[in-house]
């Protein structure tokens, strides 16, 4: 074990002893994420966090990243088959190996499936993180014969079942996760050691604040997304516990995110944020955002998540902004000051 990991796995265990520990979560590290991410990396090993979460989009498929065009402006010409043949390779060498001792769950983002990507290629190359022991040995908890990894999957901490969901395609959820949801929901209600349940996905569950950039833009995704919601609603009411729902998808800082007349009339407002700014191009807040209980564009950076040993609601979410001066020196030193200014101040100019 290197002296960084040992330095994390005792920081998080006295934590743990006192009853307190911390985890991070962001998503969308696209466009300027080789600059972004390195900085929330280590801002996360700065707060002791158990791991850091990401709720995907990690390159972004469609046309060269600008931090990727950047790094390999002076190759001529730069193609689009050599992009999509090292794009996601770009995304583990210079976003996720900035983690180092850090644990990282990755989760599905639609931009993973731009054409000519596919599921299975995608699964094919995050393979060891989809499948890392926590995941691995919670599935076999649940079924014993159950060796398929998949881009959905949960895992089990201090109490907390921590569930990440692929909405990544129109077709989602599928008939196959909605029944996965619900067992692993019928378990956790049944397990008296669970004491709350934390979900991640890309898009942002039907109904939102941010409804017209979500499961919203397809009917499928609607139908399930709004069922997997009631459920949700249904599993607090039962279980008396908390439940927590973070996506990303758009990109900019908001809490409470269901707080609209939809879910006001149809059961309840789940706790729900989006935190898209890992990286990607910022987007304007959408109308209604004064309905949210915060709400931040332009910035980037991750929610700081604090488990306590409540039993009504034991984990505190708190927005944690970067700044340009937090970008590591080497990363600086790769891409050079004026394009990482450029990442921050101009991705794009303030709306």
């Amino acid at each position: 074990m290197c002296a960084g990991t040992l330095i994390v796995f005792f920081a998080t265990q006295l934590a743990a002893q006192h009853g307190t520990w911390k985890f991070a979560v962001s998503g969308d590290s696209r466009n300027c994420g080789d600059i972004v991410m390195p900085a929330i990396a280590k801002a996360v090993a700065a707060d002791h966090a158990a791991f850091y979460w990401h709720l995907g989009d990690y390159r972004a498929m469609y046309a060269f990243d600008e931090d990727y065009a950047q790094l390999h402006n002076n190759e001529q010409p730069l193609t689009i088959s050599t992009y999509l043949a090292t794009a996601w390779q770009d995304f583990i060498d210079r976003q996720l190996a900035s983690f180092a001792a850090t644990p990282v769950y990755l989760a599905f983002g639609n931009h993973e499936l731009v054409p000519p990507k596919t599921r299975d290629q995608l699964v094919a190359q995050f393979a060891d993180w989809l499948d890392a022991p926590p995941i691995r040995e919670q599935r076999l908890r649940d079924n014993p014969t159950d060796h398929t990894v998949r881009g959905y999957y949960h895992w089990m901490k201090d109490g907390i079942d921590f569930i990440t969901l692929d909405n990544a395609s129109t077709d989602q959820f599928d008939v196959a996760q909605m029944k996965w949801i619900d067992k692993v929901l019928k378990r956790d209600a049944a397990d008296g050691d669970v004491r709350a349940i934390v979900l991640g996905m890309h898009e942002a569950l039907p109904e939102s604040i941010s409804k017209d950039h979500s499961m919203n833009q397809s009917a499928a995704g609607e139908q399930t997304g709004r069922q997997a919601y009631a459920w949700l609603l249904d599993w607090k009411a039962k279980t008396n516990k908390a439940v927590y729902v973070l996506a990303s998808h758009s990109h900019y800082f908001m809490e409470g995110i269901f707080n609209t007349d939809y879910w006001r009339a149809h059961g309840g407002v789940l706790p729900g944020w989006i935190i898209g700014t890992a990286g990607a191009v910022r987007y304007a807040l959408p109308a209604g955002a004064d309905q949210a209980r915060a709400a931040k564009t332009h910035v980037y950076g991750y929610l700081l998540a604090t488990v306590t040993r409540s039993k009504e609601d034991p984990i505190r979410f708190d927005f944690h902004e970067l700044q340009e001066t937090d970008v590591p020196a080497d990363v600086i030193a790769t891409f050079g000051s004026a394009f990482v200014d450029q990442c921050w101040t101009a991705n794009p100019k303030n709306q």
